[in-house]
């Protein structure tokens, strides 16, 4: 686990890195996955060959159909990767893509003069590309570094092996300006909130840049202790501004208290204040990386 060690003396000018081709090499990909957060409406009519129940679905369907739709169009006009094999790749991974309902923001009956008892629902959803064809590009040479293709995080430490008494750098990167959260969750199951923290409440990063954990006005070290194991830093990004969740400040970090389960869902309630594509329909870019390190003791 990490023992969050506090500092002293005097705070330091915010730092960033450069690039050292050791960390790269040290990177840690467990997880990695590109998405896009919409709002999206749908509404299906009875007939004489639906009941209220199949009404209700029928609407709920349409309205993912319509998110799909959607985030297909934004990420096409707001990407601008010159490959064409890469572009079809884009287009293919949103044209099988799925959804996940983040939030019902409305629902309800309502009666028509031509099709009879209607429902409409419209929703918050996370419309997922397909796996294979978003790792075609994002595995791409320089799409990781791209400001004109999808939101992509890398998230790497200096090693992926600590003992005892060790300290931890953690780096995050982005291929352009992004809105992030960073946990660290330990072998015994506790997680705490390192970026941002009391010291550094700033969470939106410039693109191309390496950002350092910890560093600049952060107050603590991240010094290896017991127990140690499996252990794993997540980092949540948004091209908006992300979903709280609950947290606990103590010792320089925010100790988080919301479950693990719902931590993801509630960071994808993001703001949505992307660029419309002309229907007063937002979306915004969402991206989620892990790297996995492992602990042990020093003998």
């Amino acid at each position: 686990m990490l023992a969050i060690k506090s500092k002293t003396g005097k705070m330091n000018v915010p730092r960033i890195v450069a690039l050292v081709f050791l960390f790269l090499i040290l990177s840690s990909y467990a997880y990695a996955s590109q998405s896009t957060i919409t709002e999206a409406a749908g509404y299906a009519c009875m007939g004489e060959d639906r009941s209220r129940r199949q009404t209700e679905q029928a609407a709920l369907e349409a309205a993912k159909r319509n998110a799909i739709e959607f985030a297909s169009t934004y990420m096409t006009s707001e990407t601008h990767i010159k490959d064409f094999e890469l572009e079809k790749d884009l287009v293919s991974a949103y044209a099988n893509a799925t959804v996940k309902v983040i939030k019902e923001l409305e629902k309800g009956w309502y009666r028509d003069a031509k099709s009879g008892d209607c429902f409409r629902v419209k929703i918050k959803v996370e419309v997922i590309p397909d796996e294979k064809a978003m790792e075609k590009v994002s595995k791409t040479k320089d799409v990781a570094d791209d400001p004109s293709a999808p939101l992509h995080v890398r998230l790497w430490t200096d090693k992926k092996e600590y003992k005892s008494g060790e300290k931890m750098r953690i780096y995050i990167k982005g291929n352009k300006p992004f809105y992030a959260r960073v946990i660290y969750k330990d072998a015994a199951g506790e997680m705490v909130q390192i970026l941002p923290n009391p010291y550094r409440n700033e969470n939106y990063f410039q693109g191309g840049v390496i950002y350092e954990i910890p560093s600049g006005n952060d107050k603590f070290d991240l010094e290896i202790s017991p127990p140690f194991g499996e252990e794993n830093i997540t980092v949540y990004a948004s091209t908006s501004p992300l979903g709280d969740i609950d947290l606990h400040s103590q010792g320089g970090v925010y100790f988080v208290m919301t479950k693990a389960k719902d931590i993801g869902a509630r960071t994808r309630g993001v703001t949505l204040t992307g660029k419309s594509t002309g229907k007063g329909s937002y979306a915004s870019e969402f991206y989620e990386n892990k790297a996995e390190v492992k602990t042990r003791s020093a003998k």
